[in-house]
């Protein structure tokens, strides 16, 4: 296990090393920095002083090698936009993204996980027919028109939950029911799936055989197996919903990191671009770390692997 942590761990800094290169390459065929810093009546002169300035007179391999340095220290140079630190402004909008992002898989799990299995046990069934339908209505939503739907609902009509913004635990709410739905279905399916296929393997007969009861089997040897597929899925999704819940914080008023990316592009404010890209990297990365370790725990066929 040791050996194999150590090999993912390796990987890590070339991985990062990439994911700034691309962040870089793009950045430059953006456009011109000094362009958009400047009003279009400048002087060439001052041009020239600005680019001087910050560095874009150099080759691009030093800028390249600048830009790794300053990365690295956690320097992604002030806003354009905001007139602050790009750095300083991802770190506080990823943390609300976390946050949903967080309580949003918790609550998926627990309710994709627990349909799942309430399918694959009477497969076949009316109970099982009811949680396909879930599934389905859940692949069918917009999240965008959910979350409308909801605040009409709770907010607009009962009054009993805020409509948008980030106030008090009660402003988690409405958005994490929003995520929620997008992710049970998936999660639901995993865990049907890989049950029935649990249920039905050659092991499960000889476990019934020695008398275990219904909830060892389904639980301790059916569910293990099927977990792995569910964790490695869980782990994906953190990196949709940190930066592909777009629609969902701009329903809401949600200031999280995908919409501070979509706004960034839009001011082209390339160093909150690049701050917003890299960070949201190296938490993708840690998290397929962790799970990566955690299904090889469970697996001890994939630490061989």
């Amino acid at each position: 296990m040791f050996n194999y942590a150590l090999k993912r761990l390796l990987r890590l800094p070339a991985v990062l090393l990439l994911v700034m290169l691309v962040v870089f390459l793009l950045v430059q065929s953006a456009g011109n920095v000094v362009d958009l810093l400047l009003p279009p009546e400048a002087t060439a002169d001052q041009r020239a002083d600005l680019a001087r300035q910050l560095g874009l007179d150099r080759p691009l391999w030093d800028q390249f090698i600048t830009f790794v340095g300053n990365t690295l220290r956690g320097d992604f140079g002030f806003s354009v936009y905001y007139h602050e630190s790009a750095g300083a402004i991802v770190a506080s909008r990823l943390s609300a993204s976390l946050m949903l992002a967080g309580l949003s898989i918790v609550a998926a799990t627990i309710l994709g996980v627990g349909l799942g299995i309430l399918g694959a046990v009477r497969s076949g069934g009316i109970v099982d027919a009811m949680v396909n339908a879930v599934a389905v209505l859940g692949q069918s939503m917009p999240s965008f028109w959910l979350g409308q739907m909801l605040i009409l609902l709770f907010a607009v009509k009962l009054q009993i939950l805020p409509t948008s913004g980030y106030t008090s635990f009660a402003s988690l709410l409405l958005p994490t029911l929003t995520l929620s739905a997008f992710l049970i279905p998936q999660i639901l399916l995993l865990t049907r799936t890989g049950m029935i296929e649990a249920l039905q393997q050659p092991f499960m007969v000889t476990a019934q055989a020695k008398g275990l009861s219904p909830r060892l089997l389904v639980f301790r040897h059916a569910f293990r197996n099927a977990l792995n597929p569910i964790i490695a899925s869980i782990g994906l999704q953190l990196g949709t919903l940190l930066g592909g819940a777009v629609l969902t914080e701009s329903v809401f008023g949600w200031p999280g990191v995908g919409r501070l990316g979509v706004e960034a592009i839009l001011h082209r404010d390339l160093p909150v671009v690049e701050a917003t890209v890299v960070l949201l990297a190296v938490v993708v990365m840690v998290t397929n770390l962790v799970v990566d370790l955690l299904s090889a725990s469970l697996d001890p066929r994939i630490r061989v692997s």
